[in-house]
């Protein structure tokens, strides 16, 4: 699975910003590890601070892309801050063997799972020999 570069964003040392006349987001690259087992694939993506309402995960034409909105989860309005939460945005070309319609997502405590399943054609099976 390939990542997808976006011709739509500027990347500025791991930190990229969205070309538009209004908004001016700007968007961090989550960490992701990715693994193939004989099912499909898993992608685990680190989105701290984003919880389920905010995060947007679509797949169109053969792309996935993971889009968060993260937001601070003490009550009030801050007085001072030393850093800031910025979004997460990534995006990664499918292979032609995983099933679009089969993804699965699941997210806890920030860390996201996707489960990417296999076409059934895709996947391996062993073939039994008649003898008679």
């Amino acid at each position: 699975m390939a990542e997808k570069t976006v011709s739509s964003l500027q990347e500025e040392k791991g930190v990229s910003q969205r070309e538009g006349t209004r908004a001016d987001e700007r968007y961090i690259v989550p960490p992701v590890d990715i693994f193939e087992t004989k099912e499909g694939l898993t992608v685990v993506a680190d989105l701290p601070g984003v919880d389920g309402k905010a995060l947007d995960i679509r797949v169109a034409e053969g792309i996935l892309t993971i889009q968060a909105k993260t937001a601070h989860a003490a009550p009030g309005t801050p007085i001072a801050r030393e850093y800031e939460l910025l979004n997460f945005f990534r995006q990664f070309e499918l292979p032609e063997e995983v099933d679009a319609d089969k993804i699965s997502a699941d997210l806890k405590h920030g860390v996201l799972t996707l489960t990417l399943p296999k076409k059934e054609a895709a996947k391996p099976r062993k073939i039994e020999v008649k003898v008679g």
